[in-house]
């Protein structure tokens, strides 16, 4: 199923937004035995469900030490930068649960180009994975959160050449109008048991209904998971796209 035929899970506001995506993640993370692999995103909305994960009553139940942690992007930034993705998941919650360091798995950003730092962090995803090649069947990831709806997911942008990669797991983007950043490929990202999207606010419904309308210019509307995908939204970005 894809995000053009998925009907979103809609709640009143961000915070009930938040707060019913830690009870599902929550929840996903009890049901399952052994490792548990989460892929995060960056942005505003994903920053309020950590700290909802990083607060009673989700920090005292979450299996964090059976817990890995990834990104599904990162700016080319150092870690302790205003705009690092890992910088803010850190402060919303590393710093408060008590998770293995050895279970956090950040994409490299200092001492090395970024095209090594790519290329590393997929070394890094497939060392965990235990393959070199992905078995549809037996996804990295039991949840990916994907958010901002702007235009693009993770750091793949409309036009990029990115968007084509089926081989690499992990890819620089550079471009003149961009910031460089570290992205997972649509291959590693749709190798997830379950992958949500996170959508809130006004400002994010024209764009939400375009990718709802099967709009093949927004790389959104392209991804298509292993697993389920779940939409959460709240009121202010469904509008009337809702049904």
């Amino acid at each position: 199923m894809n995000l053009v035929a998925k009907k979103p899970t809609i709640l009143a506001d961000p915070e009930a937004l938040s707060a019913w995506v830690a009870g599902w993640i929550l929840h996903l993370g009890t049901a399952k035995e052994g490792i548990f692999a989460i892929c995060l995103s960056g942005g505003s909305t994903p920053r309020r469900l950590y700290e909802h994960l990083a607060a009673p009553p989700f920090r005292d139940t979450f299996p964090w030490s059976r817990t890995h942690l990834f990104w599904g992007d990162e700016r080319f930034v150092p870690h302790d930068d205003l705009s690092s993705n890992y910088r803010m998941v850190r402060q919303a919650l590393l710093a408060l649960i008590p998770i293995p360091e050895k279970n956090i798995h950040l994409i490299p950003t200092e001492g090395i180009n970024i095209e090594a730092a790519a290329s590393v962090y997929e070394r890094e995803l497939k060392s965990f994975y235990g393959a070199t090649r992905l078995d549809p069947a037996r996804p990295i990831f039991d949840i990916t959160l994907l958010g901002g709806l702007d235009g693009h997911t993770a750091s793949l942008f409309p036009g990029s050449p990115v968007l084509a990669e089926r081989d690499r797991w992990v890819a620089a983007v550079v471009g003149p109008k961009l910031d460089a950043r570290i992205t997972l490929t649509y291959p590693a990202l749709e190798s997830s048991r379950h992958v949500a999207f996170l959508i809130e606010g006004k400002d994010k419904r024209a764009i939400f209904d375009r990718i709802r309308k099967g709009d093949r210019d927004l790389p959104a509307a392209r991804l298509s998971p292993a697993g389920v995908l779940h939409v959460f939204a709240d009121l202010a970005a469904v509008g009337g796209c809702g049904t």
